[in-house]
């Protein structure tokens, strides 16, 4: 009887290589490297699972749509960049699309909009940060919650914010300290409250702005083009 690898276990058992690895190579001194390689890695099944399915010029065509309009959203607001509606839209493919073209969406999203605002080793952070708010909004119980109410669209475009400027923040003190401290972490995260609570405000606001009307585009197109 065979009996399939549970990948769970695969993906935690390389973590655990990665971090070993990372101390003996870098003597425990580089914890921003072990981190991205970590983050790195957490981005590889999905991209890997992804390439392994039969796909279809149109659905192609609809990633690299959606992931150009969502790059246009963070590019028109650049002036000010707690104000954008790119999460939003991250987050609204993921609900009308699914977990994998959420995550797609938003990890493609970073490294497309940063070619334009500068690449750098953060950006393998906001891949992974963005990826997962359109994974997490594209789970199918989620998309029934999402795609029926506005106030929970809008706390999870809060939630968005939140997740997104903490899991930054572990970045930001892994690149000034290479080690981790409660204390930057704490310091960052209080002198990042008027950025966040915009950066919330503007998730919530443009998710519940743009849902109906990106859905209703998304569904037409999914139907004209048999698109699944």
């Amino acid at each position: 009887m065979n009996k399939k690898t549970n990948p769970i276990v695969v993906r935690s058992i390389l973590v655990g290589l990665l971090i070993f690895i990372g101390i003996a190579l870098f003597q425990a001194s580089q914890y921003q490297v072990i981190s991205m390689l970590l983050v790195i890695a957490a981005c590889i099944p999905i991209y890997y699972r992804y390439e392994k399915k039969q796909l279809n010029i149109k659905e192609l065509v609809l990633i690299a749509v959606v992931t150009a309009i969502a790059v246009l959203g963070r590019f028109l607001f650049y002036m000010v960049p707690a104000i954008t509606p790119m999460t939003a839209i991250i987050i609204i493919c993921g609900i009308c699309l699914g977990s994998e073209i959420g995550f797609l969406v938003g990890s493609l999203s970073a490294i497309t909009s940063n070619m334009l605002f500068g690449q750098g080793p953060w950006t393998p952070f906001q891949m992974f940060s963005w990826g997962m708010i359109g994974f997490l909004a594209g789970v199918p119980w989620m998309q029934k919650v999402l795609g029926k109410s506005y106030w929970f669209l809008a706390l999870y475009g809060i939630f968005a914010g939140l997740f997104f400027s903490f899991f930054m923040d572990i970045w930001t003190v892994f690149s000034i300290d290479r080690a981790f401290s409660w204390q930057r972490y704490l310091a960052l995260l209080l002198t990042a409250v008027p950025y966040t609570v915009s950066y919330c405000f503007a998730n919530a606001f443009f998710s519940c702005l743009l849902f109906r009307a990106i859905q209703t585009k998304l569904q037409r197109i999914l139907t004209k083009y048999d698109i699944k």
